[in-house]
Parts: structure tokens; sequence; C-alpha cells
């Protein structure tokens, strides 16, 4: 019996020295802690080609808008005297143009016409005076002085007559075809202003190029607004993702288009998510040696995608992956 008592005592201390090593391991061995990201989601950041004062607003933090929904309007001076401008150069332009197309005025043509048959008649006339005195020279009535004077007169008329039908002529023809085609290259190159000048007062009214909600309103009316400044965030929700940081000795399981499933505490909710992206993250914010002489862990970004749409799924919500 002292012996059994002595066997038994044994067994005892060695049950209760295996349990006393079995807890310090439990208590001292490393735990697999849960993986921790967050939400975020494609933001899109509405400006403005043209400067100008903000005149009004028409959306409100946290609104949701369509595609194509007006954000808000700029004010500005200078854009409108441009388009004043524009508008004027072009209407001269496409006169000048016109007036080339048209040709020479009725009244143009006809007063052409008139010292065309004018000048007609003064070298008839001139013909005449010459045939006359031509007789009486060849007769010994007068001296040659005047036949050739005569004859001059004659020639003038007759060269006169010539540039009056010609100075007709051209009026019928109206502009030549090269004068046609510069006017109507300047009213071509008048209405390209004038479309500039509008396009730069279309650029004063701004609409949502996507659809999403309001998140960030940087300039309030009556603020200036910089070319290119946002006056307005949007965040479409329907393009979101959760962002998570892992070391590479973690990422086995990270792979393009695996599935995880992950809690979201503000929903209260297990969602499905499908890995879409791997990126490593930069060395100064990750680097990471595994011990001493050992080999350095970076730090990779994995996006997930929610596998379906879930409502109320928003930027900046925890999600909480198991553990490895």
């Amino acid at each position: 019996m002292s012996n059994l008592k002595k066997q038994l005592a044994g067994a005892a201390g060695i049950v209760v020295l295996g349990l006393v090593a079995w807890g310090l391991y439990a208590a001292y061995k490393p735990q697999r802690l849960p993986l921790q990201g967050q939400m975020d989601a494609q933001e899109v950041n509405v400006s403005s080609k043209v400067a100008g004062r903000v005149g009004e607003l028409y959306v409100t933090l946290g609104q949701t808008v369509p595609k194509g929904h007006v954000l808000f309007q700029l004010t500005s001076p200078e854009v409108d005297a441009k388009v004043a401008q524009a508008t004027a150069a072009t209407q001269a332009a496409e006169a000048v143009a016109k007036k080339a197309d048209d040709g020479a005025r009725p009244e143009e043509i006809r007063a052409a016409k008139a010292n065309w048959e004018r000048a007609q008649t003064g070298a008839a006339i001139a013909r005449t005076t010459f045939e006359r005195v031509n007789n009486m020279y060849e007769q010994g009535v007068i001296a040659r002085q005047k036949r050739d004077e005569a004859q001059a007169q004659w020639q003038s008329g007759e060269q006169l007559a010539q540039a009056a039908r010609a100075q007709y002529d051209m009026a019928l023809k109206g502009a030549r075809p090269e004068d046609k085609a510069a006017a109507q290259a300047q009213a071509r190159q008048a209405g390209a202003v004038l479309s500039e000048a509008q396009v730069a007062l279309a650029e004063t009214k701004i609409a949502a190029p996507v659809a999403g909600q309001v998140s960030k309103i940087q300039i309030q009316p009556g603020e200036l607004a910089p070319q290119g400044f946002p006056v307005i965030t949007l965040v479409n929700l329907d393009d979101a993702w959760a962002v998570l940081q892992v070391r590479e000795d973690e990422m086995g399981a990270f792979t393009m288009g695996s599935t995880h499933a992950a809690n979201v505490p503000a929903l209260k909710q297990q969602i499905s998510f499908k890995v879409s992206s791997i990126a490593v993250m930069p060395d100064f914010a990750t680097w990471r040696a595994a011990r001493p002489g050992g080999t350095d862990l970076r730090t990779f970004e994995i996006r997930l995608r929610p596998a379906i749409r879930v409502e109320g799924l928003r930027p900046g919500m925890s999600v909480v992956f198991p553990p490895l």
C-alpha cells in the first residue's frame, strides 16, 4: 500500500506539472489577432475650368445627387465680356462674308452701267469730231496740230469707255473667289472664338460628373473659386472597398480573387469580400525585421470589394477579418 501511494503521488505530481507547463505555454503563446481594416470609396473632386465667384450652391452636405445634377454656379464678368466681344466680332465677320458672296448692290451695278454708257457716248462724239477735223485737215483748212488733238481726244474717249466697261463687268461678277474665301475664313475664325467663349460660360454652371453623395463643400457663396479648385467633393458609395494592411508573411490567403468573410461592427453584419487589388506599401512606413539577421518583412495594402451591394456600408467603417 505504501508503494502504491507513492506511485499515485508521483503520477499526480507529474499531472500537476504538466498542467502548469501547459498553462504557462498557453499564457505566453503569441496570440493571433484579428485583422482590422476600414471602408473607403471613390471620391470625385468637382471644380471649374474658369475662375469666378461662387454665386449659387444647389446642394447641401450629405445630399445624394444623380449624375448631371447642377451643383453650383459661378459668376464671372470677364467671361460675360468675352462672350459679348466674340458675338460682335462674329456678326461683323459674317456680314463681311455675306457682302462678298452677294457682290455689288443693284444700285452700284446700275451706276457702273451708266458710267460705261456715258463713256461710250463721249467716245462716239470724240470720233465724230475727229472725222470732221480730219476732213478739214485734208482740205487744208486747219493745221495738223488741231487734227492730232482731235485724234487724241477720240482715243482717250475710247479708253475711258473700255475702263468703264471693265468696272461694269466687275460689278456684275462681284467679289473675287479669293476675297470670298478669305471673308468666309474670317467668319469661321470669329465663330470659333465665340464657341470658345461660350464653352467658358458653360463652365460656370457645374453639374455632377457622377452620381454620389456630397461629402465636402470647400467654398461658400460669395467666395472666389480659383481655376481648378475643388469646390465640392462627391463620394460614390456604389464604388466602395475595404482597405487592409497585411504583412507579407501573413498574406498567403489573400490572393487575387479570393473571398473572405468579415464583420462590420457598425452594421452588426457579416459581409463577404473579394480581393481586387494587392499593392506594396512604402518601405519607410512598413519595413520590419523578422529577427536579427533574418529576412526583412514588408507590408502590402489589400483592397477587397463587397461581393454584393450592402445598404448602409460607408467609408470609414471598421471591417474586422478573423485571425489567419
